[in-house]
């Protein structure tokens, strides 16, 4: 065995005289049964006429394949060789073929994926920086808005003109506007009646809602606005249109008071009071939980840089084809027709685009594993129990694999055991919430200038020196 690049190995073998024989009988035996000769029953074709008909080389060329897979499964067994995916021949077949003799050893090269031997080091201590997500007061108040606002009750509104946040009835089309030489545009589309809408930004293309603040009822304006150039709909997108609308009924929001009632109404808590209480235990968790996330992030992030290895194709192949197929299901979940929007084309650009996803979740896992091992990090059984009694509640009624739910609930909470062990023993600093984000958005800004500094440095160079000018040179003008 030889160690080759890619965490693959090498095999130089000699497939014995028996195999090679007994390969080539059975392909003879085969065609024997099978073969239709005209003037000739199955089965009763002499050996001679058969190996005329079929072609000699050809007959060799599959006993040849069926020697080297036998071949190749004898030697993995007896050198114990933990393979990953199928052998390659190194030696070229055709190469092969011409010197194939059945009843002669046969020697040859092939290589095979193995599993990756991973080198971690310096695992103990790592340095890093995690945000740290503050407790906001605010959170709470904005939460009892929501509320308020989901159990507000629509009065109607008379003596005054629309305002924002208000929910208005209308009748509205719509056109585009004229080009130059008409007189009107085309029809978008013809009057919608009773169309209730709520006044709030964002909630329409823009222009719209700012064209009806500050209509009164049974008022007709018209107004112009775009519609954007990312819109769902081509024909549209980025188009002017001008829409007419007329008001019919303006009602306001009225929202209940902040008492104990209405914490009675929202919540299992009878006073306003132990509400606030509740929810301000709960954003505190939450950010401390968001916070400890964020070191656990960065942790193995971290981890992923000290880790030294070489993955095998099959094994990233094989973890493409997991994160591909899982979108797949999450597509057809939507209720989109797979079958029909993943075509070949479809798929190889899916597959190109999760590569590198799957080649970091694959180091994500390795790393982990590797310290697992190397500081006996371990679950009980009764906390796996514990998990898959959770798991079984959530999907009962479904057909469950035990064995394997029981594998991956394994390796899910080692994995988080051991991000906890990594993070107990880091060099934490926290951070300010988004200090991170724009440093990293200030890098990649910086990456981009001097990647476009570095571009244009070098097609100067490259016309300088076209033009037959050495670019360290003063040009000297004309007198």
């Amino acid at each position: 065995q030889e160690k080759l690049p890619g965490s693959q190995i090498g095999l130089e073998i000699e497939i014995p005289s028996e195999i090679t024989k007994n390969a080539y009988e059975r392909v003879i035996q085969k065609y024997t049964r099978t073969a239709n000769i005209p003037g000739f029953r199955k089965g009763k074709v002499p050996r001679q006429i058969l190996i005329q008909r079929m072609g000699k080389n050809y007959l060799k060329a599959m006993a040849l394949d069926e020697a080297i897979q036998d071949g190749l499964r004898k030697v993995k067994e007896r050198e114990d060789i933990q393979a990953i995916g199928q052998f390659e021949l190194i030696s070229e077949f055709d190469d092969l073929l011409k010197v194939f003799e059945p009843g002669k050893e046969l020697p040859l090269s092939a290589k095979v994926d193995v599993p990756p031997e991973a080198e971690i080091d310096n695992y103990v201590g790592l340095e890093i920086k995690a945000e740290e997500v503050p407790y906001d007061p605010a959170k709470v108040d904005e939460y009892l808005e929501a509320r308020r606002v989901e159990l507000a009750t629509l009065v109607p509104v008379e003596g005054r003109p629309a305002q924002e946040n208000n929910v208005v009835l209308i009748d509205y089309s719509a056109k585009f506007a004229p080009q130059e030489g008409e007189e009107k545009g085309e029809t978008i589309f013809d009057t919608i009646k009773d169309y209730e809408l709520e006044l709030k930004q964002g909630s329409f293309i823009p222009g719209f809602i700012e064209g009806i603040v500050g209509m009164s009822t049974d008022e007709t304006k018209e107004f112009e606005a775009d519609f954007p150039k990312d819109y769902g709909n081509e024909e549209l997108a980025g188009e002017k249109a001008i829409f007419t609308v007329t008001m019919k009924e303006i009602k306001e929001k009225e929202l209940p008071e902040l008492e104990d009632e209405f914490a009675e109404e929202i919540s299992e808590f009878e006073t306003l009071a132990e509400l606030r209480e509740s929810l301000e235990k709960d954003y505190r968790k939450k950010a401390e939980e968001q916070t400890e996330l964020n070191k656990e992030i960065a942790v193995v992030d971290e981890l992923v840089k000290v880790l030294k290895v070489e993955l095998p194709q099959t094994t990233i192949e094989d973890e493409i084809s997991k994160i591909v197929t899982q979108r797949a299901i999450e597509l057809g979940q939507y209720g989109l027709d797979v079958s029909k929007m993943l075509t070949q084309e479809v798929v190889a650009k899916m597959r190109a685009n999760s590569r590198e996803a799957a080649i970091e979740q694959l180091k994500v896992d390795l790393a982990l594993k590797e310290v697992a091992k190397r500081e006996s990090i371990t679950v009980d059984e009764s906390e796996i129990e514990e998990e898959a009694i959770k798991v079984k509640k959530e999907l009962e009624g479904q057909t469950l694999d035990e064995d394997k739910l029981y594998e991956v609930l394994k390796d899910n909470l080692t994995e988080k055991k051991t991000i906890k062990w990594l993070v107990e023993r880091a060099k934490v600093e926290l951070v300010p919430e988004g200090s991170l984000k724009a440093q990293e958005e200030q890098e990649e800004v910086e990456a981009e200038v001097d990647g476009g500094a570095i571009e244009v440095e070098a097609t100067t160079v490259e016309e300088t020196a076209a033009s037959g000018d050495s670019p360290t040179e003063e040009t000297t003008p004309n007198n």
